[in-house]
Order: C-alpha cells, then structure tokens, then sequence
C-alpha cells in the first residue's frame, strides 16, 4: 500500500499515512481540525540495465545496431591504411 504525505494549510503540520489506492484521501488535520492537502514529492527511481542512456548503442530504423554500421566503414579504412602504409614503406 502506498504511503501519502499529507501538510495542513492552517497549522502547517506535517503527516504521512498508509492509504489503499481506494481509500478517500484525509480532509481533516487530527490536531487543529483545519483543511488537509496531499504533498507531492519527486520519486526516486533508479535506471539499471542498458538502453536507458544517450551512450547506449541503439537500433537504426532497419532493425539494425548502430555500432555495426560504423564497423563495416572503420573495415575499409584500416584495409584503405594498411594498402597506403605498404606503397609509403615501399618508397
């Protein structure tokens, strides 16, 4: 069951209380009987695994990774390289 933080605008105190999701949410403060509202608060959530980064190598729109692309071009300039380096040492 979810816990919800509850602040009364009149006396400004502060209460958190274990509600179902069905539950009718606290109207009245148990101190000064003044008007309670619901305190939303940032969730914490932790992203593990890959794909969940700007880094993370991702599929193309044909179903294919990114990564292999650029693999198959750096296959051509390394063979390009070896093929320029062999004619410059022949010289």
């Amino acid at each position: 069951m979810p816990t919800y933080q509850y602040a009364c605008v009149e006396c400004d105190e502060r209460l958190e209380v274990v509600q179902k999701f069905t539950d009718e949410p606290l109207r009245e403060c148990p101190s000064c009987q003044g008007q309670l509202r619901k305190v939303f608060s940032p969730v914490g959530v932790v992203f593990k695994g890959s794909g969940f980064y700007r880094t993370d190598s991702r599929s193309d729109s044909n179903g294919k990774k990114s990564s292999s692309s650029s693999s198959s071009s750096s296959d051509s300039s390394s063979s390009s390289d070896s093929s320029s380096s062999s004619s410059s040492s022949a010289a």
